[in-house]
């Protein structure tokens, strides 16, 4: 399957809350750590253009692509020099409810009125590689919106920023390559381009950390609010990236798990499994 269609069928699903409380009954076999470790992940980004010419955008991140992000590709099939109506409905779903004032209604007024969509693939990235390739994806972000995009969402796990917001993590990504620190640009990077909290069978969960390298993160709905609950997520996250995944499942109580409620073949499937805390 062409890979902007898989995604724009992984956010048909969004647009219905993402997993349907049916899910546990109609979700996908059991993965096999094996049959996980055959997947790699992506970046798959959408821009919306005020103009219905796209030659301003793809010009800009065919520049970006041979200035900085090798790997990177604008996808001719699927994007359109026209207005796409599921737009409105997709970035609602999409918005960062964590972070206060993600977006606001200029934002959503650019969604509203765009002329254009851009979509610009990633590599496929060895695990090695994810935090720096989802930097590029940074880089590659302020490129086009320098170049007029009007608003920008990850459609690899679905998240949307309004572009203050997106120019804040572009700021914070730039701040954490100066000082050679890995583990604050993995941290930038999973705000950037991971969704989180979403519900699906009695655990809010993130989605999207296999874009930095990281495992997605069960939390039972009953450990708290829902913004206790995300910072449990973040905070297991972090955990990981410091001391690795083994010491943080035992000290933690949690464990690690391959059954997700995504098919290997969606763009949200993580092949590093699933960190499971216990309730």
């Amino acid at each position: 399957m062409h890979i902007v269609r898989r995604a724009l069928l992984g956010s048909l699903w969004a647009l219905i809350g993402w997993k349907p409380s049916f899910a546990i009954d109609t979700g996908p076999e059991t993965t096999t750590q094996e049959e996980a470790s055959s997947v790699t992940p992506r970046h798959v980004l959408c821009f919306l253009g005020r103009d219905r010419d796209l030659c301003q955008l793809s010009e800009a991140a065919a520049k970006a692509v041979r200035d900085f992000a090798t790997g990177f590709s604008v996808d001719e099939d699927y994007s359109q020099a026209e207005p796409d109506d599921r737009m409105n409905r997709s970035f609602d779903v999409c918005w960062d409810r964590v972070e206060p004032d993600a977006w606001n209604e200029a934002d959503e007024k650019a969604v509203a009125d765009h002329q254009s969509v851009l979509y610009v693939l990633g590599p496929s990235m060895a695990r090695a590689d994810t935090v720096e390739v989802s930097m590029t994806a940074l880089r590659l972000v302020e490129r086009l919106i320098e170049a007029g995009a009007v608003a920008v969402k990850g459609e690899s796990a679905g998240i949307a920023h309004g572009l203050d917001r997106w120019r804040e993590l572009i700021g914070q990504g730039v701040e954490a390559q100066n000082a050679g620190d890995p583990l604050a640009q993995q941290r930038v990077g999973r705000l950037a381009f991971a969704k989180r909290p979403l519900s699906a069978r009695g655990y809010l969960e993130s989605v999207g950390f296999h874009l930095v390298g990281l495992p997605d993160v069960y939390v039972p709905e009953t450990a708290g609010s829902e913004r206790q609950v995300v910072a449990i997520i973040d905070a297991v996250a972090d955990e990981i990236g410091k001391q690795g995944l083994d010491r943080t499942l035992k000290a933690r109580g949690a464990s690690l798990s391959f059954d997700s409620t995504y098919d290997v073949d969606e763009f949200k499937f993580n092949p590093y499994g699933i960190v499971k805390v216990a309730g």
